[in-house]
């Protein structure tokens, strides 16, 4: 594997464990800062809504600046919101050390993906894009019980005090093993988002946000579903949950490598219609409980493997404002994560069953589907941009 790839990889497990650990945690930063459990979650809604809307912003306006020694800056700034959450007297500090947190973390990701797209070959460019997402997607489901864990065990601030120690660290693999890297040519913001416009581009964008929308529909209340449609003690549901997680992180690579071999385009119908096909399967598997691991595994592996393929073919369809691209992919994937956990509160909430979240899940990802076929029958855009 390409060094650097892998250096960008471990910088973002290193900045991703900041967004979702706070999930297991809630229940000490709520005892300890003299607050309600659900002003507490506003901590988890406030990052993720931050995430997604300032990646697109930053790198826009950071267009002109060396790429390492933006990446350096904003992981100090990363480091310094760290030491400020650890630190933090009340809850207004730590709401602002998120806010902080967000957006660096949200440039970080984004600048991982656009310079291994440039320091791989175009044939390798998807499996490489897909160690990153192992590296975002194994800081996402990984956050939650390394938490719990660590936080049982010394307290809940020092959880941010090593997530800052950890980017210290990764500021000096990024000094000493990666080359400068100058901007690509300036587009002016204006053109890079008028391309949003084009139906190519945000059928794309639509499809990946639909994916997780209707991953995150049955995935964010997967633990009920456990419990009520399997009996699962605490202990299988810890296991259901890293198996589920070690499959998630290995999505990733699959999704990557998939492109490399079969082309973009094929894996995103395939790695779409499969995972709608899983959803729907899933509940009728609940009778055996190691059906239901085997196809829950599956359900994992392809829930992270859209985001390479889909990252590829957004830099294959209009390489001038990929960078810009691949930051409103990375807010679309946020978007619907936030999306999907609030459309399985709602069929909860109107008395349907944990297990129809499944159905409701498949039914999202199915216009997911019609998204992708959308945007990947549509013109070049050299042909309705004159380029």
């Amino acid at each position: 594997m390409n060094l650097k790839v892998l250096i960008l990889a471990i910088s973002t497990i290193c900045v991703g464990l900041v967004e979702l650990i706070v999930g297991g945690i809630l229940p000490q930063i709520a005892q300890d800062l003299n607050i309600s459990i659900g002003t507490a979650g506003q901590l988890i809604t406030v990052f993720a809504l931050i995430y997604a809307f300032s990646g697109p912003v930053l790198l826009a306006l950071t267009a002109k600046m060396e790429r390492k020694r933006l990446y350096m800056l904003s992981l100090f700034v990363f480091f310094i919101a760290n030491v400020m959450a650890y630190v933090s007297p009340s809850f207004t500090m730590l709401m602002a050390a998120r806010i902080l947190t967000a957006m660096s973390t949200a440039l970080i990701i984004v600048l991982s993906l656009t310079i291994t797209a440039k320091v791989v070959e175009p044939a390798h460019r998807a499996k490489a894009l897909g160690f990153i997402y192992m590296g975002i997607s194994s800081s996402l489901v990984l956050g939650v019980p390394l938490g719990i864990m660590i936080s049982e065990a010394f307290g809940w601030r020092v959880l941010f005090l090593g997530i800052g120690v950890l980017s210290i660290g990764s500021m000096a693999l990024i000094y000493f093993f990666l080359d400068r890297i100058e901007p690509d040519q300036l587009t002016p913001l204006r053109e890079q988002i008028k391309a949003l416009a084009n139906p190519k581009i945000a059928g794309a964008h639509l499809a990946c946000l639909f994916m997780l929308a209707g991953h995150y529909t049955v995935y964010a209340y997967f633990t009920p579903f456990l419990e009520s449609e399997l009996g699962l003690s605490p202990y299988w549901i810890s296991i259901f949950y890293f198996l589920f997680g070690l499959s998630a992180v290995g999505g990733g690579a699959f999704g990557g490598a998939l492109a490399d071999a079969l082309g973009s385009r094929k894996s995103i119908i395939m790695i779409i219609t499969s995972f709608m096909l899983v959803l729907f399967v899933l509940p009728f598997t609940t009778f055996y409980m190691f059906l239901f691991m085997a196809v829950m595994v599956i359900w994992g592996a392809l829930s992270w493997s859209l985001a390479p393929p889909l990252q590829n073919y957004l830099i294959q369809v209009d390489p001038d404002t990929s960078d810009i691209q691949q930051s409103f992919n990375n807010s679309a994937l946020q978007l619907g994560i936030s999306l999907g956990s609030a459309i399985g509160g709602l069929v909860l909430e109107q008395g349907g069953s944990v297990s129809s979240t499944a159905w409701v899940g498949g039914g999202v990802v199915v216009i997911s589907l019609v998204c992708a076929m959308y945007s990947l029958t549509r013109p070049a855009l050299s042909a309705r941009w004159g380029k």
